[in-house]
């Protein structure tokens, strides 16, 4: 059986007291505990930003890519040995502003695997920046006149881009979030979990209070995570009331599941003594 003292590590994290991040990283152990996922078999991605530092603290393989990059990357991987359990973890900026593209795509394709994003709605890492999902009208050191843009609505964006687990979790929360991550493990499809990450440096807006004041439980609710459209409506409440937990779930196939390659055993196990390109080569030499 795994143990939580089988993934810990030399190092220790180094974000700052009461950071968000801490009970993400906490709830994902337990997560993979819960599930007796043996560390070999797990390989946690990551791009650039202060919760993409958190394959340093897990003890299983992990890769730490470049900005905006983790999810190609371990596009790359799962395809190359899809009986690996692929964890991908990131912030908002990582995720949804110069990874936005590989985002969508990776939903769309819906690959079999698990995103984490720490959404403070901030540049944590760089000092306190405005990211994608800063509210309209939030004041930073690069917009002290205020964000004019609209943010990206995460949930949202999933739901039209055909992920098939799409959920949000608090920090704060912690049961709840440890059961969002385990379900999204289970998932076999895209599972985006979006995670409500307050930064107590750099964001004194969207604080612990601010967020204890306005989230509740979908599954408090009756809420049906089948239904697209309900969920798409619960995904564009905001401000007076946010909604946590699981907005949407779906089975279908995976990316996986319809390349016929990959289909019988991962590439990582084939050899290539056991391909025979003579008929090929006989048919175009």
């Amino acid at each position: 059986m795994v143990e939580l003292a089988d993934l810990k590590t030399v190092g220790q994290p180094s974000w700052c007291p009461g950071c968000g991040n801490f009970p993400i990283w906490h709830a994902l152990k337990r997560a993979i505990v819960q599930l007796n996922l043996e560390p070999h078999n797990v390989v946690i991605f990551s791009g650039i930003g202060c919760s993409s530092k958190m394959p340093h603290w897990i003890n299983t393989y992990g890769f730490h890519g470049i900005h905006g990059r983790a999810l190609p990357i371990a596009t790359g991987a799962e395809l190359a040995n899809n009986n690996l359990t692929a964890i991908v973890v990131g912030g908002d900026g990582d995720g949804y502003g110069i990874g936005v593209g590989h985002f969508i795509h990776a939903m769309r394709r819906n690959l079999n695997m698990t995103y984490i994003v720490s959404n403070n709605q901030i540049y944590g890492l760089t000092t306190g920046q405005t990211s994608p999902t800063s509210d309209k009208g939030f004041t930073t050191k690069s917009t002290p006149t205020g964000v004019i843009e609209v943010p990206i609505n995460p949930i949202a964006l999933a739901i039209a881009s055909g992920a098939t687990y799409i959920s949000r979790g608090f920090s704060k929360e912690m049961r709840q979030l440890t059961k969002l991550i385990v379900d999204g493990l289970r998932h076999k499809g895209f599972a985006l979990i979006d995670v409500l990450q307050p930064c107590v440096t750099f964001n004194r807006k969207n604080t612990y209070d601010w967020f204890s004041e306005r989230v509740y439980k979908l599954e408090e609710t009756g809420h049906d995570v089948t239904d697209k459209k309900a969920a798409f409506l619960k995904s564009l409440e905001w401000n007076d009331r946010i909604p946590i937990g699981l907005f949407y779930r779906e089975i279908k196939p995976t990316y996986e599941d319809e390349l016929a390659q990959i289909v019988e055993m991962p590439l990582v196990t084939q050899r290539i003594e056991d391909i025979d390109i003579r008929p090929l080569m006989n048919e175009f030499v």
